[in-house]
């Protein structure tokens, strides 16, 4: 059994000292050949790139605007897209995702949604179950070491009765807030169509299609089942579309 552990520390340690030097390598190459404009060159190592560190909202970005230059609606918003997703408040990303998305042909208007929806939307967001769990498990300390200091007398001012009920509350509030963010993240996120014109159906069958969705369109996923998922258009329309014309962000 150790000798096995100590193979698979060497083979992790040889994989790491291999990576590092080869990730380097392409990410060079790669700004190289886009400075060159030579942009399938550099979506290829871009690509390699992203594959070894899949986590860098840079590299999405960088990758995005390659596919930006070659006209590649599709790819170009999926990488803007999943630079978002990695990095929320990324500006630039934000930016050339509605120029990208600006070529859409056939584009569907989002729906808006009303003020109060679009607060909810945001405060449920799956990118904000950290910052919820956090402030529920500090507010939980806080209020759990004020009870201990008040019993064992390491403390001599008291709290309203009142203030103390408002902090339990708003700490059941964080906690809840927390596990519908994290539901939301663990839910099937979004999508973007790959290929134009793919088709939408009202079941997971090849029946009649009731509408064809254009290349670059950002979907919401539900359910997924044998080769099909069910989405969310951006006008609020539902539907089933083959999963193999869809990449995930």
């Amino acid at each position: 059994m150790k000798t096995v552990v100590n193979l698979l520390l060497l083979l992790l340690c040889c994989t790491i000292s291999f990576a590092a030097p080869q990730y380097e390598a392409w990410w060079q190459q790669a700004n190289k050949h886009y400075e060159q404009k030579n942009y399938d060159s550099a979506a290829y190592y871009y690509e390699q790139v992203a594959a070894l560190k899949p986590a860098d909202a840079v590299v999405y970005y960088n990758l995005g605007n390659a596919y930006y230059k070659l006209n590649q609606v599709g790819p170009a918003v999926l990488n803007y897209e999943r630079a978002l997703a990695t990095q929320p408040g990324y500006k630039e990303a934000q930016d050339n995702l509605s120029l990208a998305q600006s070529r859409i042909i056939n584009r569907i208007a989002t729906t808006q949604d009303i003020f109060f929806v679009k607060w909810w939307k945001s405060w449920t967001s799956g990118s904000n179950a950290t910052t919820w769990a956090v402030i529920s498990l500090v507010l939980f300390v806080a209020l759990i070491g004020y009870a201990i200091a008040r019993r064992m007398h390491f403390i001599s001012f008291r709290l309203p009765i009142q203030a103390t009920g408002i902090g339990w509350v708003i700490c059941t509030c964080c906690i809840i807030l927390a596990f519908i963010a994290a539901a939301n993240r663990a839910d099937g996120g979004k999508a973007v169509v790959m290929q134009n014109d793919t088709p939408l159906y009202t079941t997971p069958s090849p029946a009649k299609s009731t509408a064809s969705v254009p290349e670059g369109t950002t979907v919401h996923c539900s359910k997924e089942q044998q080769g099909w998922i069910e989405v969310t258009l951006p006008d609020g329309r539902t539907g089933w579309m083959r999963t193999d014309g869809l990449s995930k962000i």
